[in-house]
């Protein structure tokens, strides 16, 4: 049977696609690498490479052995997920957050989260929805923090907060009228969008019910991938955009009062949580990133009842 380290290295192979490149995220040399390789297809009898094609491409049969040797070392891994007899919170753990909740959510609980666990060796990483979703399925990392329901039965989600929208327009928008908005006074010409990818542009989507849509400068087609930038463009010249509302604490006073509006009942509004595998032992962890999200965050956002509110599904 192959060993372990065999199949870290098919395993690399797979994802960059090429010897060398995969050698070194092993860190080992090529030709060990290639020789180990080729010692797990002899005993198993199977191609798992075509080596011809440029880049390298993995054969059938080599593909299930790669999803059955992700299986493996899953398993092999959760051995040392095992908390230690002293109780005492550690480990490594990997969250994955998207991009319109990592520059507003991140900074609420990592400091002090760093405080309370310092043996807790914490990476964090910015990535798109359809991205964390393939990293938990390939167990690269641990959880992601992210906008649900994503309905899939091999992921567990954990309801942290759910976060209104809010109606971000500029100087002297018709929407600046009113003193609140409901979902058909928007239009599908003035909407700035995040760019394709992101589970809050189709939020805003649907709450706009854009189809077909003009850009906001007849000459100028952008889409973003940060809510701050476009809340600058709205701030400095037309048009408006929508905004979860932990993206609108950092506004100034008058821009809140002058800028801002709130929906009419039901409001549009997403839910954030914590997802994870369903076969996972780092639970303690999760807990203890669960507990302190909750107590960081504003008491407006933390006291929202389900039942005033209309969850947009991604």
């Amino acid at each position: 049977m192959p060993t372990l380290t065999q199949l870290e290295y098919l395993i690399a192979v797979d994802e960059t696609k090429n010897f060398s490149r995969a050698a070194k995220k092993c860190n080992v040399s090529q030709p060990s690498l290639s020789s180990q390789i080729q010692k797990a297809e002899e005993e198993l009898d199977i191609i798992v490479f075509d080596r011809s094609k440029k880049p390298i491409i993995t054969t059938q049969k080599g593909k299930k052995l790669i999803e059955q040797s992700r299986k493996t070392l899953r398993e092999y891994k959760r051995i040392f997920d095992i908390k230690n007899d002293s109780g005492r919170l550690s480990g490594e753990f990997h969250l994955a957050v998207i991009p319109s909740l990592a520059s507003y959510v991140i900074p609420l609980f990592v400091t002090s989260f760093s405080k309370k666990y310092p043996d807790v060796k914490l990476s964090i990483s910015e990535y798109k929805t359809e991205t964390i979703l393939e990293c938990l399925y390939s167990d690269s990392i641990d959880a992601g923090l992210m906008v649900t329901p994503l309905y899939d039965d091999t992921i567990i989600e954990r309801t942290l907060f759910y976060e209104s929208f809010m109606v971000f327009a500029s100087r002297g928008h018709e929407l600046l009228k009113k003193e609140s908005i409901a979902d058909t006074d928007l239009d599908a010409y003035s909407v700035w969008l995040l760019e394709e990818g992101h589970c809050f542009r189709d939020q805003v989507i649907k709450v706009c019910s854009v189809r077909r849509r003009k850009s906001v400068l007849e000459n100028i087609k952008f889409a973003s991938g940060s809510l701050e930038t476009l809340i600058s463009l709205v701030r400095k010249g037309k048009g408006y955009t929508l905004l979860p509302e932990l993206a609108t604490i950092h506004l100034s006073e008058i821009e809140k009062q002058k800028n801002l509006r709130k929906f009419k009942k039901p409001i549009p509004t997403r839910e954030v949580s914590l997802v994870y595998s369903r076969s996972f032992l780092k639970q303690d962890i999760v807990d203890a990133i669960e507990k302190e999200i909750i107590n960081k965050l504003p008491k407006n956002i933390r006291s929202l009842k389900r039942d005033k509110i209309s969850v947009i599904d991604i």
